[in-house]
């Protein structure tokens, strides 16, 4: 029985592409008809199709065309041990999709971007790595801050991260008590004892002039990101709120 020969038509019914890009696989040189009529018609046989169907399943696994054409020309043991390889890529960019859906989950339910894992894993550096490396910046020079770097100098990773941790709930817990005054003066009695109980959170690691405690207020009221972290915590504008309390305080301390 003579063999059937497949014109583009028949690929194009058969497997769903258009007749454009199996006009371009021929160009290319990635898929070329095994005949051409004298009317010009590609054809195309049974062991094309395989060939094509490897192409496109190839394509799905995100290769370019470049690369399966050099993966074609391997022998199938070499394909399976590249495609493995490539599994492993495809795993990791799986792992990193999740994290970064995860991540646009929590922003848009509310999480301050602060807290967000985004960079994990990533030659971009952490959130919070890069807000550490801004407060050098900005208060670096001070002595605040250098008394700051001299107490963490002597700590190991895991103690440096687990005195973190433990900042960051205190303040958490802080600024809680402070939004359940939001309708408060931010000058009154009780509004001041919390600003005192979060200056004392801060002198754990560091002296807090008046100077540095200005410059924390105006960032704290100015800076977009610190506003939104605090402003998470009422639905006021607690940053303004808490900026204005510790203004006071520093007037009333001078």
């Amino acid at each position: 029985m003579k063999k059937r020969l497949l014109a583009v038509k028949d690929i194009v019914r058969i497997t769903g592409i258009t007749t454009r890009t199996l006009h371009y696989y021929d160009r290319i040189g990635l898929l070329k008809p095994i005949h051409l009529a004298e009317n010009g018609y590609r054809l195309y046989d049974r062991s094309s199709l395989e060939k094509l169907q490897t192409i496109l399943f190839l394509k799905e696994m995100d290769f370019s065309l470049k690369e399966i054409a050099a993966i074609l020309k391997l022998t199938k043991n070499e394909q399976k041990q590249l495609l493995l390889e490539h599994g492993q890529t495809l795993r990791a960019r799986k792992q990193r999709l999740e994290t970064i859906m995860t991540a646009l989950d929590e922003y848009v339910s509310g999480k301050d971007v602060y807290s967000l894992q985004l960079f994990n894993h990533s030659s971009v550096l952490s959130l919070k790595e890069q807000y550490a490396n801004e407060a050098k910046f900005v208060y670096g020079e001070t002595e605040g801050y250098i008394e700051f770097e001299g107490k963490l100098k002597g700590l190991s990773s895991g103690e440096k991260a687990e005195l973190f941790s433990e900042f960051e709930q205190t303040m958490k817990g802080i600024f809680q008590k402070i939004a359940s005054y939001i309708y408060q003066s931010p000058f009154s009695d009780e509004v001041q004892q919390l600003v005192v109980e979060w200056k004392n959170c801060l002198e754990q690691f560091m002296t807090c002039d008046s100077e540095l405690l200005a410059c924390i207020a105006n960032t704290y009221k100015c800076d977009a990101r610190f506003k939104n972290y605090i402003n998470q915590y009422s639905n006021e504008d607690m940053a303004e709120f808490l900026s204005s309390a510790i203004m006071y305080h520093i007037n009333q301390e001078t």
